[in-house]
């Protein structure tokens, strides 16, 4: 009990550089570790597998998102009220339940042991909530979340890798395999975990920059919808198109790597990645010396346009035979990724920040990620009873213009709405400078 405390101390006295980077590393380990008890399963094929008409992996895919979007909805009021102290119990807790739940996955025949799946999903949401609660309302907010979120990117392929080579090398099936790659990540996970409840509050200077961020009743919550709906509604619906590309990439790599001639190499999981991650992490990093908060939530509206365009071009040069495989899953995952995690790192976070929101970026986060994953099962659903002779590859090429196209769209609504909503309240802050009249008349 002694050494907790201490521990802290001395983080608190160290500089900021120090500061960030054990920051960064104890949340990305804390939810790279996570991956392991979530996605190990998603490199399994479940070949000849269909049960009443639909294949058991899609069955298991929705049974986990379903549980993972339940979670996403509880965490609106869960991580939103959630007190600092118990944070680091909540986690552990979590992964446990998950873990258990895949023994039981593993141990129950199928089609029963779909349920498993969703009892799986069902706390996971919370992690991303909890982990970042540590981390946001701080001058360097954007480093920090960047590293936490080049998390999903390397660990989710990182995962994959570790599950594929466990089936290939040690003949373990494809049902007892997340068991097993959740087993090698247990005391790695509790580790990070300790660690990461070391970070400190932010500092005055943090409140100062950022707003100092608190838990949220349900009165906070209904007026911040009432007063921002349209510009959450754009964003929202932004990051509902960014999450169903990624959901579909991340849960079916493994099909869309065989069908690209390219099955049988488990390292491309994780090789691929590798340089979508570091390319992220560079631009979200420099993002982080843009003081001004209302340019860095135009600067992130960019990113995600350029993101967007990015998976056009990757796709439309795929089907052209202009880039190989390999080079339209980099592509196509740098571009997706850019939007996706310029939502983890600066758009809620600077949002906040330059309304002077009372609140924390655990709200709105869940609300968006709840839709999200809401529009990821209607994807997978959507494949199967609309297009089931489709492949996957083809289907993903398909709604990667139509998905695409419709996020250019929904996150310029976003910036229109909150541009004119902060010329606004900064054309009423100069009439009241101008005119300390009606500034008294407004505070009477």
């Amino acid at each position: 009990m002694i050494l907790i405390p201490t521990f802290t101390n001395w983080l608190n006295k160290q500089n900021k550089l120090v500061f960030n980077l054990y920051a960064i590393l104890a949340a990305f380990l804390t939810y790279s570790c996570m991956y392991a008890f979530r996605k190990p399963f998603s490199v399994a094929t479940f070949d000849n597998m269909i049960f009443f008409g639909v294949h058991y992996k899609i069955w298991l895919i929705t049974a986990q998102v379903l549980g993972y979007t339940i979670s996403k909805f509880l965490g609106i009021k869960v991580i939103s009220e959630m007190k600092a102290r118990y944070r680091a119990l909540a986690i552990i807790a979590i992964i446990l339940v998950a873990h258990l739940a895949l023994l039981g996955f593993a141990c129950t025949p199928a089609p029963y042991n779909i349920v498993f799946l969703f009892i799986n999903g069902l706390p996971l949401g919370l992690v991303w909530g909890l982990v970042l609660s540590y981390l946001e309302g701080r001058s360097t907010t954007e480093i920090l979340s960047a590293g936490l979120s080049v998390s999903f990117i390397f660990a989710s392929g990182f995962i994959k890798s570790v599950g594929k080579f466990l089936i290939l090398n040690f003949n373990i099936s494809e049902f007892w395999m997340p068991f097993y790659t959740g087993l090698i990540f247990m005391i790695p996970l509790i580790l990070a975990v300790f660690f990461l409840n070391q970070i400190p509050e932010p500092t005055l200077e943090d409140k100062k920059q950022r707003t100092e961020r608190k838990p949220m009743t349900t009165k906070d919550r209904k007026n911040f919808i009432r007063e921002y709906a349209f510009i959450i509604t754009g964003f929202i619906m932004t990051y509902v198109a960014l999450t169903i590309l990624r959901d579909i990439r991340d849960n079916y790599a493994a099909e869309l790597w065989i069908e690209l001639g390219l099955g049988n190499t488990p390292e491309l999981f994780t090789l691929t990645e590798i340089p979508v991650g570091v390319g992220v992490l560079l631009i979200m990093g420099l993002c982080a010396l843009i003081k001004d908060n209302i340019k860095a939530l135009h600067t992130s509206i960019l990113l995600i346009l350029v993101g967007f365009a990015i998976v056009l071009a990757g796709t439309f040069s795929l089907q052209h035979n202009i880039i190989s495989g390999t080079a339209w899953m980099i592509l196509v995952g740098f571009g997706l990724y850019l939007g996706y995690i310029a939502y983890h790192t600066m758009v809620f976070e600077r949002l906040i920040a330059t309304f002077k929101i009372a609140g924390n970026i655990g709200f709105i986060f869940y609300l968006a990620d709840s839709f999200g994953y809401l529009g990821s099962i209607g994807s997978f659903l959507m494949k199967n009873f609309l297009s089931p002779d489709l492949s996957w590859l083809n289907f993903y090429k398909q709604l990667s213009y139509t998905i695409s196209i419709t996020g250019i769209f929904c996150v310029l609504i976003a910036y229109y709405f909150s541009h004119n909503k902060y010329q606004k309240k900064y054309n009423q802050k100069a009439e009241k400078s101008e005119n300390p009249e009606l500034e008294l008349i407004t505070h009477i």
